[in-house]
């Protein structure tokens, strides 16, 4: 049954995000809508919610239907919300008395502690802020769910569980996500469009079978596009050797083929086009100054505690050696960052020792914070590069340009960036500082599936040393090395991070 029709689909913003899309939404879809940061994906949902009207196109809703949207962050107006009002609005005035069993039901499904059900949004993590924008959309009973982002702020905990509840919504409710985490659209998806300015493709596949038959597409589009352009070179130099017979001959025959050889050429070359090439968000390019040190940090039972002193775990004896690109799991809380903090500490101000932390003195750091937070807002980004490293002003312009921001972004505020423009910026300081040992905390955080990609190329080509902390599975398989867990208070040494993945889909 089709509950949503597009057809035509357009939207331009100085440049078209998408035209010509058509895409039918029905009973049952689970639709994965993947493009680069700033292509399209949350206009295209907007304009399905009837939030925003296209350039061009149309879409057809089937009579009553109810579209539920979840929006990348809280709106205003319910930042000083508590929890369970914020849900409570959705139902009609007339109902709230009768039917705010409704609202506890949707808070059970999403297992929302009671603790947190009375506080205002805005004191919550942005993963119970998610999670109540959720529970909105159940309350509404909505038809249709579209889903922006939705596992931004949650660790993998709780993207589990999201995972399952959406796996466990009635097998008719159709779900577009949009989503930059590759393991997770795997997980919920069974159709994905990939969004483009120009002949988007959809496939009736979950994302990592999607991608492997829009790599296949691509290249049968370009074979056919150098088979074309090479069959019209052919046509025009037969045409300009019967163009010589013809003119030294004075047969007019030969120069009526020639008329007719180039204007197949010329046909040809006007129905031929090249293969869609992706145009980049931005590079992503990382250093490794080396070191000769095997032992780059030794950790002999350091303690990591909390804020208010309380113990969260002690490390053992550890060693992270060069080249070693071990992944630090465990649930949120247990001490990821706090470890993080102070290997970060105990590298830059080797003066003031730290119990159980032993670094080498040929370490050179190169830090990624998760919340990008060592990005001042009020800077811009030509300031950033200048006022830290001895570059000139033309080198630190081509050095943004390459990592995508613009002439006109790199004199804006920092806080006026996507997230996705500033994390290609706090990639790029890392790749100035010339590390030779990188901490990373969450560095996919901001990043589309290509800056993704890339940073998982760059870790592996430069052979870099690095620990980091992530809720990204493809990218915790496709660059670690080595996986600690936190666990019972101590730091374990796994052989994959497959049994923790599985630990966390078991309780989540």
């Amino acid at each position: 049954m089709t509950l949503i029709n597009i057809r035509d689909l357009g939207v331009a913003l100085n440049a078209p995000l998408f035209s010509q899309l058509n895409l039918v939404v029905n009973a049952g879809d689970r639709i994965g809508l993947v493009a680069a940061n700033g292509r399209g994906k949350t206009t295209l949902l907007r304009c399905i919610a009837s939030l925003m009207e296209p350039s061009e196109g149309d879409i057809t809703r089937s009579r009553g239907l109810t579209i539920g949207y979840v929006e990348q962050d809280v709106p205003s107006t319910l930042t000083d919300t508590p929890f369970h009002a914020a849900v409570l609005e959705m139902l009609p005035i007339e109902r709230r008395a009768s039917e705010s069993w409704r609202v506890d039901v949707a808070l059970e499904s999403l297992e929302v502690p009671e603790g947190l059900r009375q506080r205002p949004l805005k004191q919550l993590s942005g993963g119970w802020q998610r999670f109540a924008m959720l529970a909105r959309v159940v309350v509404a009973e909505a038809d249709v769910l579209l889903l922006d982002e939705p596992t931004n702020h949650l660790d993998l905990a709780r993207i589990s569980q999201l995972e399952g509840w959406l796996n466990a919504l009635p097998r008719d409710m159709p779900v577009v996500i949009s989503s930059h985490d590759r393991a997770f659209l795997d997980a919920t998806t069974n159709r994905t469009l990939f969004l483009r300015p120009e002949q988007s493709q959809i496939f009736p596949l979950p994302y990592t079978r999607a991608r492997a038959a829009l790599r296949e597409v691509d290249a049968s589009d370009e074979r056919r596009y150098q088979r074309d352009v090479k069959a019209a070179q052919q046509l025009r130099q037969h045409a300009a050797k019967l163009n010589n017979i013809g003119i030294n001959s004075g047969s007019d025959l030969l120069l009526q083929k020639t008329k007719q050889l180039k204007q197949r050429a010329e046909k040809l070359e006007g129905a031929a086009k090249p293969a869609h090439l992706e145009r980049s968000a931005g590079t992503i390019k990382l250093a490794n100054r080396g070191t000769h040190a095997k032992v780059l940090i030794a950790l002999d039972d350091a303690t990591v505690s909390a804020p208010d002193g309380r113990l969260l775990f002690r490390t053992g004896k550890q060693f992270i050696c060069k080249e070693d690109r071990i992944v630090l799991l465990g649930p949120n809380g247990a001490g990821k960052t706090r470890l993080v903090a102070m290997l970060r500490q105990a590298i830059e101000d080797p003066e003031t020792p730290q119990a159980g932390i032993k670094v080498t003195q040929s370490l050179a750091l190169g830090y990624c914070q998760q919340d990008l937070a060592d990005l001042d807002d009020a800077d811009t980004p030509m300031h950033a590069i200048v006022s830290r490293f001895d570059v000139g002003d033309q080198s630190a312009r081509a050095w943004l340009a390459s990592s995508g921001l613009s002439v006109a972004m790199q004199g804006r505020p920092i806080g006026r960036l996507s997230g996705g423009q500033k994390a290609r910026l706090g990639m790029l300081l890392l790749r100035l500082a010339q590390p030779n040992f990188y901490l990373l905390d969450e560095p996919t955080n901001h990043l589309d599936i290509e800056g993704q990609e890339m940073l998982e190329d760059e870790l592996m080509e430069h052979q870099a040393s690095c620990l980091l902390v992530s809720h990204d599975r493809n990218f915790v398989r496709t660059v670690g090395t080595r996986f600690w867990v936190i666990e019972k208070r101590k730091l374990v040494e796994l052989e994959g991070p497959e049994i923790f993945f599985a630990s966390v889909s078991a309780t989540g």
